[in-house]
C-alpha cells in the first residue's frame, strides 16, 4: 500500500469535499456551498499560485489533505507559508500520511524560497500535537480574532 502525495486535481472534488467536511466537523465548524466551491476553484487554479493544496492518496482513494497559503510577511523579504488545514481520515491515522503531507509542504516551501512554514491547532488536539511536536517548534503565540 504505497502512499502518494500529490497536488489536488479537478477530478478530486468529491473526495476532497468529504475530507474537508470531516475536518471542519472535527472543529465543530462548517462552510457554505459557496465557500466549498470557491475554495476548490482557488486551490486548483494555476492562476492562484499563492493558494494550493496537496492530497494523500492510497490505493486510488484520498485519505488526507493539506491546504497551503503563501503570503508576504513584514518581518521577511521572502514570503511565508501558512499550512491552514491538515486532515487525515481516521482509518488512515498513524500511517505516516500526516507527516508526509507536512513534509511535502516543507519541500514545496523550500522550492519557492519560503523557509518559514507555520500553522495553528487547538490545544485539545493531542493526537495531532504529538506529531507536530516531533517535526516543528511550538511557539508561545496566542491567537486573537475579531
Amino acid at each position: 500500500m504505497s502512499l502518494d502525495i500529490r497536488p489536488l486535481s479537478l477530478n478530486d472534488e468529491t473526495e476532497w469535499r468529504a475530507l474537508w467536511k470531516a475536518y471542519l466537523e472535527f472543529y465543530k465548524s462548517s462552510v457554505s456551498e459557496q465557500v466549498y466551491s470557491t475554495t476548490f476553484t482557488r486551490l486548483t487554479d494555476p492562476a492562484v499560485p499563492s493558494q494550493t493544496a496537496l492530497v494523500a492518496e492510497r490505493d486510488g482513494r484520498l485519505i488526507g489533505l493539506v491546504h497551503v497559503i503563501f503570503h508576504p510577511h513584514n518581518w521577511r523579504i521572502e514570503d511565508v507559508c501558512y499550512l491552514q488545514d491538515l486532515y487525515v481520515a481516521p482509518e488512515a491515522r498513524g500511517s505516516g500520511a500526516g507527516r508526509s503531507l507536512i513534509e511535502a509542504v516543507y519541500a514545496a516551501a523550500d522550492a519557492k524560497g519560503t523557509p518559514s512554514v507555520y500553522w495553528l491547532t487547538q490545544d485539545f488536539n493531542m493526537s495531532a500535537r504529538q506529531l507536530y511536536d516531533r517535526i516543528a517548534q511550538l511557539t508561545p503565540f496566542i491567537k486573537y480574532q475579531r
